[in-house]
């Protein structure tokens, strides 16, 4: 059935009125830190419905699990998601994007922003909010202390970062560690699916290994090392972004080495079993 020529106008109407109001008011500059933040949280909760929704139909496993293990599945899909957004939008903006790395560009490399950046970072705020709040609602099902310190030094940092625009480049660096989640969560669907003896499992490991080296250990020290090339520039941040700059990565830093001997003795020993 043709559409009437009125249809058509109401319609091209309706979308320059959705239009006036995203440019305006969803992202506009003063609003995105907000809008971005909201954005996350329902995104959260719309990943979580979806995995739980398509376990349901789609995975053996899911049906014989209990009520903890099936809220943790989910949780690992919200998790999965966020972590490959926010890793590929890390991966950008630190290796690709002129944002940081033209000269030319007015202003110190550790002030530079823009609503693009900001918009991602403010979603990931709302991914870590959205994670501490089922961490704390059923501690320590979800993870014990060490996710709770994990969680909230990072969404204090990508918060300040968000909201001032300082340092938004030593966070996306420390955020382009969350490229190793996604193999983390395969891991432990893998083991709660009974599959821990599989070739998948054996060659997850492996990746998790080598993931894990370069973006949560050879990463940081080359953020240390930028920083220290750019110490000038950092100077010139606000106390509390300038030790931001410095006590969040140093903390994570430290936890990622310990996480790593664990992985190491993890890999080694099933090695051994498979000898």
């Amino acid at each position: 059935m043709a559409i009437s020529k009125k249809a058509v106008m109401a319609i091209k109407s309706y979308q320059n009125q959705a239009e006036v109001l995203v440019k305006n008011y969803l992202l506009a500059d003063p609003f995105i830190p907000y809008t971005s933040v909201l954005g996350g949280l329902f995104a959260c909760k719309m990943v979580y419905d979806l995995t739980r929704l398509i376990s349901t139909f789609h995975s053996k496993s899911y049906a014989g699990l209990t009520k903890i293990q099936r809220i943790e599945w989910n949780n690992r899909g919200i998790s999965t998601i966020h972590a490959i957004f926010i890793a590929s939008v890390s991966l950008y903006f630190v290796f690709w994007s002129d944002l940081y790395s033209d000269p030319r560009l007015a202003g110190f490399v550790t002030l530079r922003s823009s609503p693009l950046s900001t918009f991602a970072l403010g979603v990931s705020v709302g991914y870590f909010l959205a994670d501490l709040g089922m961490i704390f609602w059923l501690y320590p099902s979800l993870g014990g202390m060490e996710y709770v310190v994990h969680h909230t030094l990072s969404a204090i940092a990508v918060a300040y970062a968000m909201l001032s625009g300082e340092g938004q480049l030593y966070t996306y660096m420390v955020l382009i560690s969350e490229v190793t989640t996604p193999e983390i969560n395969i891991r432990w669907y893998l083991d709660t699916a009974g599959m821990k003896r599989s070739s998948a499992y054996l060659i997850n490991g492996v990746v998790i290994f080598f993931a894990w080296l370069v973006a949560r250990v050879l990463l940081f020290i080359y953020m240390f090392y930028h920083v220290y090339l750019h110490f000038d520039q950092v100077n010139q941040m606000h106390a509390f972004g300038f030790i931001l700059v410095f006590v969040v990565p140093a903390a994570l830093a430290i936890m990622n080495l310990i996480w790593f001997g664990k992985i190491v003795k993890g890999l080694k020993k099933t090695l051994a079993k498979r000898q």
